[in-house]
């Protein structure tokens, strides 16, 4: 560390609200490293349950939270050549607690250069904090856990996107909005979605959109109802385990297919799953850009380019001046009472 400090926005204890501190620890980047003075820190529904139940945080308290990471580069880490000084970049804070160097609700942090890209000038850097944990989670959704190659990858020139349909449930979410976009980007040639607004999702590429309203087997059943016995492939962004059994139901009975889940807070419930559990596999997906570097680095190279070529769009936010602890704990307790929370972007320097 380099001894200065910094403003920060610190859970002190678990279950507790969080707290503005002035006395935070600045950290010097390392190698592959650089060190970025934060124009956006972000946050996720994940950070309530981290705050008051210490998901991804128990054991390193006290901590910042915020995964979502927007800043122009401040010092550079021995070896990097990727960046200059004063340039704008953005990245997915790993989630490991030890240090908090790199979480976003602080005035500084440090950046792994491989998972990370600039920020296009067609961009601005409130765009880019609303993509990297939901994008990231819906990327490894579809081309690690549902199995579909990448379209950069030697894979992709022998299968047939074309004739692959996916089922994304919970499209009215902004991991489902970029599930259906990445499921475009690939070429998929059905996406069906259940959830969300037509025109907008068939905007990104969606083929069919169905009413989310209803008891699960009536879900269920209109989903069946355009797919038949055939589907395989289905990405759950929403749903917890005991209506999991939706997407599960909608999966083939005469062929095997999986269903991804962004929530693995437990088993599904089986009394409600009509199919054998032989006869389905369930992905349990955790979109952490270090945990799968094969996929994500070539893929943060590529990122500013969709963005440029609006392949990728980025999804709606508020805004937030100043590293307002109220305002966070306020967010956050919104989310706790499954309110409607528009994603909000921290200003650390306003």
């Amino acid at each position: 560390m380099s001894g200065k400090t910094q403003k920060a926005l610190v859970v002190e204890a678990l279950g507790k609200p969080i707290t503005l501190v002035s006395n935070w620890p600045i950290p010097d980047p390392g190698p592959g490293q650089v060190q970025v003075r934060v124009s956006v820190g972000s946050i996720n529904p994940h950070d309530q349950k981290a705050r008051d139940y210490g998901l991804f945080v128990k054991d390193g308290l006290p901590g910042v939270l915020g995964n979502d990471v927007v800043g122009e580069v401040t010092v550079l880490g021995e070896g990097v050549t990727k960046y200059a000084a004063g340039e704008r970049i953005f990245t997915q804070a790993c989630f490991k607690s030890a240090g908090w160097s790199q979480n976003a609700l602080q005035e500084y942090a440090i950046v792994e250069v491989d998972h990370s890209a600039k920020v296009p000038e067609t961009c601005s850097d409130d765009e880019a904090a609303t993509l990297p944990c939901n994008l990231l989670a819906p990327l490894f959704a579809i081309h690690d856990g549902l199995g579909i190659p990448a379209p950069w990858t030697p894979e992709a020139d022998n299968f047939n996107y074309n004739d692959t349909s996916i089922l994304i449930l919970g499209g009215g979410s902004n991991t489902g909005r970029f599930g259906v976009q990445l499921a475009a980007l690939a070429g998929i040639g059905r996406i069906v979605v259940v959830g969300g607004d037509p025109l907008e999702l068939k905007g990104y590429g969606a083929t069919d959109v169905i009413d989310r309203h209803g008891s699960p087997d009536q879900v269920t059943a209109r989903i069946r109802d355009i797919v038949g016995d055939g589907l395989v492939l289905a990405f759950d962004a929403v749903n917890p385990p005991p209506t999991q059994h939706i997407g599960i139901n909608a999966l083939s009975t005469s062929k095997k297919g999986k269903l991804a889940r962004l929530l693995p807070s437990g088993p599904p419930d089986l009394s409600q799953v009509k199919l054998n559990e032989t006869e389905y596999e369930l992905k349990d997906i955790y979109g952490v850009s270090l945990l799968n570097p094969d996929l994500s680095k070539p893929f943060w190279a590529r990122l500013p380019g969709y963005l440029k070529e609006k392949r990728i769009h980025p999804t709606a936010y508020q805004v937030v001046r100043g590293l307002d602890a109220d305002k966070l704990n306020q967010l956050l307790d919104g989310y706790k009472a499954k309110q409607r929370v528009a994603k909000a972007n921290f200003h650390p320097g306003l």
